[in-house]
């Protein structure tokens, strides 16, 4: 079971709680997890990722065990902390401004 943790707005608009878990196939990477994501949560289509190319959105960031996975290539399988369930999958909403 993948634990995955959204921002306040993705919550709202998916009528859910702080966390949600989900059943991911293997291998588990940023794009298995953001599927599924869409398929169990369709409002949230297009709301982390491009619908033409996939590419995720600028103020949206993917966090892995403290690290920014942001950049990294969406079919990079994830660390065995996340497949375990021991730590989440973060899904942060990134803020511009000066």
């Amino acid at each position: 079971m993948i634990r995955v943790e959204l921002p306040a707005h993705l919550r709202t608009l998916a009528g859910v709680s702080y966390e949600v878990a989900l059943d991911v196939a293997s291998p588990v990477t940023t794009k298995s997890i953001i599927d599924e994501l869409e398929r169990a949560y369709p409002v949230l289509a297009g709301t982390m990722r491009d619908h033409g190319t996939g590419k995720r959105r600028p103020f949206v960031r993917f966090f892995v065990c403290g690290q920014d996975w942001s950049l990294k290539p969406n079919d990079s399988p994830l660390p065995v902390e996340i497949v375990s369930g021991k730590e989440p999958f973060l899904v942060i909403g990134a803020i511009a401004g000066g």
